[in-house]
């Protein structure tokens, strides 16, 4: 905590010194003149709301003070754009959905104007240190202070300037800010490590993003194995073949572009294991493309169940090589809204007529299978194997919260720890 020490002058009236401790050493600024308890009390909120640090921009003795710039300064956006343009090891897609983010979040949402031009509200902009109206943002100029005013925007619903009751968009999920946010920082730590440094920091690095779990609904719906079976059971009353592919997906964990990818080559019956070495990837046309799995940990081996082993060898029947395992209507790929829309959502319909009381995504199949492993004592680490996880800590984050296989055992050490020593062994030692 910040505090104000009044100094008294000799010749009359006072100064104001604001102290505080940063990283262990004593800071302080001090301001004089009439206003400078108001001034003072103004400084120590600041100093506080940072964290009791220097606030961002201020140059002891002098106040805010706009950095200078590099010579090479450039628009933000158009070094965005150049960031994304010159990204390899990333797929068209992934890049069409950067500079969509550019255009919408960062450049802001476009509207129409009263006279037609087209504007942009919600976008990051640069708020001057001296209080000025906002300005355009360039590499250099952007502080933490703008980027952390750009997340507050984007986690709040933004009204339409011209149309009272209209939004231009909602209010976005902590995880799309922060999807949004690593973006960003990329961006600007690109600045950063330039052979000549466009800034000297990165102005991301210590933004406060909303938590994960901030909000009421589950991001993710696991289904007990009798909720599940009830899907199944609907599925498959009209379609054998899509209950086929559905109990694949629960039953492997798969994504559904490895899933749907898989060849009749991929797959041992007599070593009972499939290869998964594809997936399906949306170009930046919209259509689809065979490419590699998601992760270099993408390409793996796994162990199949007898039931899957019967139940791919009834799939394979007549098929060669090249064919792919699972089939839609007329021998073709299924694709996922195809397959969503005329089969999934009508067996989840039908299931919760019938009394389920969750309505779970395709995706929910590979979040349902791992909370099946999990409750079967099945080690994170293997799973990551499994799932095809490039990290343990994706693993941990997304499905840690899920072990509560040692509960039991855990306590138990606890009572034990906590359990005093008997009074005669405590005697006896003395």
């Amino acid at each position: 905590m910040a505090s104000i020490v009044p100094r008294p002058k000799k010749s009359g009236g006072s100064t104001y010194q604001v102290k505080w401790r940063e990283s262990g050493q004593w800071q302080s600024e001090i301001f004089g003149g009439e206003q400078g308890e108001e001034q003072a009390a103004q400084f120590r909120k600041l100093v506080e709301a940072h964290g009791n640090r220097w606030p961002h921009g201020w140059v002891k003795g002098r106040g805010f003070v706009e950095p200078e710039l590099h010579p090479d300064d450039m628009d933000f956006l158009e070094w965005a754009r150049r960031y994304v343009d010159g990204l390899t090891g990333v797929d068209a897609r992934t890049k069409s959905d950067y500079r969509r983010d550019i255009d919408r979040h960062f450049a802001g949402m476009a509207y129409a104007g009263a006279d037609g031009s087209e504007r942009h509200a919600g976008g990051l902009v640069h708020q001057p240190l001296d209080g000025s109206a906002p300005r355009p943002p360039t590499v250099c100029t952007v502080t933490q202070d703008d980027v952390s005013a750009w997340v507050a925007s984007q986690a709040e619903p933004l009204p339409h300037p011209e149309r009272p009751g209209e939004v231009l968009r909602r209010k976005a999920a902590p995880k799309s800010i922060a999807n949004r946010h690593g973006l960003l920082f990329c961006i600007f730590q690109a600045a950063v490590d330039r052979a000549t440094p466009l800034r000297g920091d990165n102005p991301c690095s210590r933004t406060s993003l909303p938590r994960l779990d901030d909000g009421t609904d589950e991001e993710m719906t696991f289904l007990e194995h009798d909720e599940y079976a009830r899907i199944s059971l609907c599925l498959r009353e009209f379609d054998a073949d899509a209950a086929d592919l559905a109990d694949f997906l629960v039953g492997t964990g798969l994504r559904w572009g490895e899933a749907t990818a898989l060849q009749a080559k991929d797959v041992s019956l007599a070593k009972k294991t499939i290869s998964i070495q594809r997936a399906w990837k949306r170009t930046e046309e919209n259509t689809f493309e065979l490419g590699p799995p998601k992760t270099k940990k993408g390409r793996r081996v796994l162990a199949l169940s007898a039931s899957q082993v019967e139940m791919l060898r009834r799939q394979l029947a007549g098929k060669q090589p090249e064919s792919y395992v699972f089939q839609g209507g007329l021998g073709g790929v299924w694709r996922h809204a195809n397959f969503y829309n005329r089969k999934w959502k009508r067996a989840c319909d039908e299931a919760i007529a019938r009394g389920l009381t969750k309505r779970p995504r395709i995706h929910d199949l590979r979040h349902t299978h791992v909370s099946w492993l999990i409750a079967s004592n099945i080690p994170l680490p293997a799973i990551q194997v499994r799932l095809g996880h490039e990290s343990i800590t994706t693993t941990v984050d997304r499905y840690g919260h899920l072990v509560r296989a040692l509960d039991n055992e855990i306590a138990a050490a606890v009572d034990a720890a906590m359990v005093p020593p008997a009074r005669a062994g405590l005697l006896s030692a003395v």
